[in-house]
């Protein structure tokens, strides 16, 4: 097991504590887990006794040996504001250092990857009063620096601070984790902190210490391979090169660019025309290149306020123009286009909108079931429909990024590593997209990095919430097996096989279209649900129905499911999301009927059923919930 962390780091470059450095952590507004005694170290010149104090009051005094030493706040019950102040022997008060605004409470770790990481600027659309009137100075919020390191764990984190869930900060947290904070927080009534430990793009590997890798060897020699610090400069600087390369040769290639097709007086009536929202393929199935989209849009008056020009989502990249003007780009496909355009851009009549998109490859265009259109909330003009395009130059696809943060135990080392010892309630962990082009041992992987968080915290086994994978993509006519269905088998079963742990249902609250749905506040409640469970002793229900045995009763499967919030309810009156099989394992949609706590399947095409599968697939349809309204988890099973 790693030694824990020194929780409150001295660094000093003198025989004095001088020039003493706290940890990231320990600065201004931090909140401190509640009734546990936490530990404090650091390091001082052998010359030095360090004191340390509680609102004036001294809490301990350590003589410093082989230039370290070692103190404990005794445990607190919640509250603040407190002051936390650190002094040596040889140094006078005005060298002291002081930590203000500092509360005892509740500390939830949250890491994952880009759904976890997704700030509230992101879902402000759907969240706008949330965002305006966020008034929870108790609520904070330490934003952990993207950082990797394949070398050693690190003790500290290069930057950061605590920030609290306020109208001035709001747009900054963490969506996800600010909901599951505001609930817990209405709930227990104590200060509330969160270490948002995330990044998007990240595999579980990335998240692994160099420890828990060593059951997964391939995985540990990638990362290995990554400690050569000149090899990761190498490997850097040629994907900026090439990435660089290619977008400049596009652009030089660009005809678009060439005769300005931007402009708003440019003739484009010999273009052809095409109906949007759609994706579109090349000649090959594929596209690399530049194409432009213009149209005209027609304002019955000059607006004298800005307007917003919402663009759904582009693949892959954008520059967007009205009357000749850049109003704003946006560099990958997932965020969601909203620019501003200033109303001295705009006049009454024709206002001309072009847009050059960038496709990596593949397809390219704008992605359907978003919002398209001019105006604000008073009035807008849709963007749907009738575009004009052309080419402008192909090319052969950009090459991916090596995507060096990504690789085995980089981030563990940089991001979660400097937290270890600092006392946390539990941790909550949204995760798995990246994993699905390979989901073999996943469940393993997860239960291996749970376990091995859970040691280097050193607090026994602290609650570990997850996110199961959302629904997204197109909806499959016939019951399909998928790579994303086998990683939500294996997150349900974490719940089941790993103590203290649990596993949140979403496959109601997607979007087919995006890889980040803006439903946060219904993820952070049901996470809440579990924590108010397991972290607070709360007789709560957080799961919908359990299954707990399938059986044959001649043509039909009968599952049986536990006793929780009877009766069961079917949420939709037509395909509920349940495929039986026969032995030839061949899934077909059942007819279902419940009975209480009972589902009866049937289909006249599978005389001898065995199999079952239930929401199974990238977006399956979600027709079972308890009269809680919590949904049932998938699941696959068989008769016994």
């Amino acid at each position: 097991m790693r030694a824990p962390l020194f929780c409150l780091l001295l660094f000093t470059s003198t025989a004095s504590l001088a020039e003493v450095q706290l940890h990231r952590l320990y600065s201004d507004g931090v909140v401190l887990q509640r009734q546990v005694a936490v530990p404090i170290s650091g390091q001082a010149s052998d010359e030095n006794a360090v004191t340390l104090l509680l609102n004036d009051k001294t809490i301990g005094t350590a003589q410093v040996k082989d230039g370290k030493w070692s103190l404990s706040i005794p445990k607190q019950e919640a509250g603040g504001p407190h002051t936390l102040t650190v002094k040596g022997s040889n140094t006078g008060n005005s060298q002291a250092v002081t930590i203000k605004e500092v509360y005892f409470g509740d500390v939830w770790l949250a890491s994952g990857q880009s759904n976890m990481e997704l700030t509230m600027a992101r879902v402000e659309e759907a969240y706008p009063q949330d965002v305006r009137q966020a008034n929870y100075p108790l609520i904070r919020e330490f934003t952990v620096p993207d950082r990797y390191n394949f070398i050693a764990p690190q003790d500290d984190y290069e930057d950061g601070n605590w920030q609290t869930a306020t109208a001035n900060n709001i747009r900054s947290l963490s969506a996800v984790a600010y909901y599951f904070a505001r609930q817990i927080y209405l709930s227990e009534q104590v200060p509330i902190g969160i270490i948002n430990a995330s990044l998007g793009g990240s595999p579980i590997e990335a998240w692994m210490s160099e420890k828990a890798l060593s059951a997964f060897p391939e995985a540990l020699a990638t990362g290995k391979r990554y400690a050569d610090d000149a090899l990761v400069a190498s490997i850097e600087k040629n994907d900026q090169e090439r990435q660089s390369t290619w977008y400049t040769a596009l652009a030089d290639a660009d005809t678009g660019y060439q005769q300005k097709w931007l402009s708003s007086d440019y003739n484009d009536s010999a273009w052809e025309t095409i109906s949007m929202p759609s994706l579109q393929t090349g000649k090959n199935e594929s596209f690399a290149g530049v194409w432009w989209l213009r149209r005209a849009v027609t304002l019955p008056k000059a607006p004298r306020n800005d307007l917003t020009l919402r663009l759904g989502r582009i693949v892959d990249a954008d520059e967007v123009y009205v009357n000749g003007v850049k109003v704003g780009n946006t560099t990958y496909q997932y965020p969601p286009r909203r620019y501003t355009v200033p109303a001295s851009l705009l006049h009454k009549g024709k206002n001309q909108i072009a847009i050059r998109v960038v496709s990596n490859s593949g397809e390219t265009g704008f992605v359907a079931d978003k919002s398209y259109y001019l105006g604000n909330d008073d009035a807008r003009v849709s963007l749907t429909g009738d575009w004009k395009f052309k080419i402008a130059a192909e090319t052969k696809p950009l090459a991916p990024q090596t995507f060096v943060r990504w690789q085995p135990m980089g981030l563990f080392n940089g991001m979660i590593a400097p937290a270890l010892g600092f006392p946390i309630k539990g941790a909550l962990w949204y995760q798995g997209e990246s994993n699905t082009s390979d989901p073999t041992r996943y469940k393993e992987k997860l239960a291996t990095m749970i376990g091995d968080w859970r040691a280097g915290w050193d607090q026994g086994d602290f609650p570990f919430l997850v996110v199961q994978l959302t629904n997204f993509m197109q909806r499959r006519p016939l019951p399909t097996d998928t790579p994303w269905a086998q990683v939500r088998e294996q997150q349900v079963k974490i719940a089941e096989e790993v103590a203290n742990t649990a596993s949140i249902v979403t496959l109601d609250i997607g979007e087919w279209n995006d890889i980040h749905p803006v439903n946060k506040a219904t993820v952070g409640k049901r996470l809440a649900l579990a924590a108010e469970n397991l972290a607070y002793a709360r007789n709560i229900d957080y799961q919908g129905p359990v299954l707990l045995n399938v059986s044959r009763d001649q043509q039909k499967l009968v599952l049986q499911f536990a006793e929780q919030h009877p009766p069961l309810i079917l949420t939709r009156d037509d395909n509920s999301g349940f495929a039986i099989a026969g032995k030839d394992k061949v899934f077909r949609w059942a007819k279902v009927a419940t009975d209480n706590l009972r589902v009866t399947l049937s289909h006249p095409d599978v005389p001898e059923p065995k199999f079952v599968r239930y929401a199974w697939g990238d977006n399956p349809v979600v027709g079972l919930a308890d009269s809680a309204g919590l949904p049932a988890a998938p699941f696959a099973a068989a008769v016994e």
